[in-house]
């Protein structure tokens, strides 16, 4: 088991427990309901309910259980994802369609689906390169993230693959929904990003952090919020939700770095209005450039349409 602690933040005070604990860890609501049940959940050092009520600056203690090992041979096991679609498949690679609530591989605190489980569950067999639980890994979106992605099918994808990530050769281009309406429209954020440095649960704008960039452009302006499409120089974990929340343009629906809760329930969303759009390389095989695009999912869309009709 590994603990967890971390506080309630003001955008999930009143919040269910189960509700608000899914969303700061990526969990489903139905594993917060089973971690509280069997005590291993508590608030300022008492046990709570699923149904109990955050409060604003509490502390949660929350006893994760370790992920699964891989099997045999370093193999993931097979599980049936809902919503993963393949968008292209060959004999070095494979690009799927994300959908929200599945995390790219194992980790600690992580007890929901997965990506490579899901590939393994469709007779996909991806690269053995790579730590045991994220072999065939070469990047990753949040849990909460929707849209495109690649992983490696075979050693030499895998190696081409992390080189071109780490080389920055790479196009990542995402669509984001961010509150109010960045000045100027188009523009770029160049802040470097590490641990925040009291709440190590999430990321923040640091002095001596890595080198993060992000280009934005404006595609739509409404009332309240504005369309963004973003482009990803470096890939930072949550680096376009921390950059957009420190210039106080947060993503839409994202609670963990100060979005407006009142705007996400009146959308109707549950989390980071966020979706990897576009992405492009060299194909491992010949190099010859590839792109795949994935379009938001049902929940963002309507969300969208939703800010379109206020406006």
């Amino acid at each position: 088991m590994s603990l967890r602690t971390l506080p309630v933040p003001d955008g999930l005070d009143g919040m269910r427990l189960d509700a608000g604990l899914s969303r700061m860890l990526g969990l489903s609501r139905t594993v917060v309901a089973e971690l509280a049940a069997d005590g291993a959940v508590r608030v300022d050092g008492v046990a709570a309910g699923k149904s109990d009520r955050l409060v604003a600056g509490a502390w949660l203690e929350v006893e994760l259980p370790e992920p699964a090992e891989a099997g045999g041979g370093g193999i993931i096991t097979a599980e049936a994802v809902e919503g993963l679609v393949v968008l292209h498949e060959d004999d070095e690679i494979v690009v799927v369609d994300k959908p929200v609530g599945v995390a790219v591989h194992p980790s600690p605190g992580w007890a929901g689906p997965t990506v490579v489980a899901g590939l393994a569950a469709l007779g996909i067999r991806i690269a053995t390169s790579g730590a045991a639980e994220r072999q065939g890994v070469v990047h990753r979106l949040d849990a909460g993230t929707t849209g495109v992605m690649v992983v490696a099918k075979s050693e030499r994808a895998y190696s081409v693959l992390k080189a071109a990530f780490r080389e920055r050769t790479v196009a990542k281009v995402y669509l984001a929904v961010v509150q109010g309406h960045p000045d100027p429209s188009e523009g770029t954020i160049d802040a470097p990003i590490d641990r925040h440095p009291k709440q190590d649960w999430k990321f923040a704008v640091v002095r001596d952090g890595r080198p993060s960039v992000t280009h934005y452009r404006t595609v739509e302006a409404f009332r309240a919020a504005s369309l963004l499409e973003v482009e990803l120089e470096t890939g930072r974990t949550h680096q376009i939700r921390v950059h957009f929340s420190a210039v106080r343009h947060p993503c839409v629906g994202d609670l963990t770095y100060g979005a407006d809760p009142v705007l996400a329930r009146q959308l109707g969303l549950t989390r980071q209005w966020l979706h990897a759009h576009r992405l492009g390389f060299h194909h491992p095989a010949d190099g010859r450039w590839v792109e795949y695009t994935s379009e938001p999912p049902a929940d963002l869309a309507t969300a969208l349409e939703n800010l379109r009709a206020a406006s």
